[in-house]
């Protein structure tokens, strides 16, 4: 049964640590789901994910495996790896580029940098991604925001330390939606993060600059899949107002 509501779909979301193994997802499902994901937001609108759909039996055993053996994993239909891949910002920054070329609005300066978006993907993103001589441009970032805070509030966090947060913000984002858009399918899933990483890069055929953020796996659930009733702290005790 579809979903009527956001609303209903939030309430209905819940981590399901067991699905039907005999039922066959549609295709559809995930592939609609995934391309909902894609139209998550992101840092810069980089898109620094990949997402890799195990379909096979054969995929899926080992990549249970992989996941712990976890009965969600091991019972799943499918089950979609996202991960961050800070390591492809000169890939999405050439796309950008060459998407620039037509558009009349590129130079145009944003209020936050200064910059017209050319000026951005050209300038910007490679102040923030670019890992080589690492010490030196840690330096010029230092002096950088030094300059930029004596006028105004300005980014702290544009070291490599937090890019490789910020792409797994952003591929965590992009999970969310994609969980939010099974459940308005129908179906449910389950986030894992409980995986063996290093043997899910070496699966996958990642690179070690890559980044598994979770796996996900996605079926019809079972009574059985649930841990009892949705437990959340209390609205006043997590939310604050000034």
């Amino acid at each position: 049964m579809l979903a009527k509501s956001f609303k209903e779909i939030v309430d209905r979301r819940r981590a399901y640590r067991a699905f039907d193994p005999n039922f066959i997802l549609p295709e559809y499902v995930v592939k609609n789901s995934l391309e909902n994901a894609i139209k998550s937001p992101n840092s810069s609108n980089m898109q620094l994910w990949e997402f890799y759909r195990i379909k096979s039996d054969k995929a899926k055993k080992e990549v249970a495996k992989i996941c712990l053996n976890q009965p969600g994993a091991v019972t799943a239909s499918e089950i979609v790896v996202f991960v961050a891949r800070p390591d492809l910002w000169k890939q999405r920054q050439a796309v950008h580029l060459e998407r620039l070329k037509n558009v009349e609005t590129k130079n145009v300066k944003n209020k936050l940098f200064g910059n017209s978006e050319l000026s951005y993907f050209t300038k910007v993103i490679p102040m923030f991604y670019d890992n080589s001589f690492s010490f030196f441009r840690n330096i010029f970032k230092k002096i950088y925001i030094w300059k930029k805070r004596r006028k105004a509030p300005f980014m702290t966090d544009i070291f490599s330390k937090h890019i490789e947060i910020v792409a797994q913000k952003s591929c965590a984002l992009a999970a969310q939606t994609f969980m939010l858009s099974i459940v308005a399918e129908g179906y449910d899933s389950l986030p894992m993060e409980g995986l063996d990483a290093i043997r899910m890069k070496k699966y996958l055929n990642l690179p070690k600059t890559a980044q598994i953020n979770m796996a996900i796996a996605v079926g019809k659930s079972t009574p059985e899949g649930l841990r009892g009733k949705r437990f959340r702290l209390p609205y006043e005790e997590v939310v604050f107002e000034k």
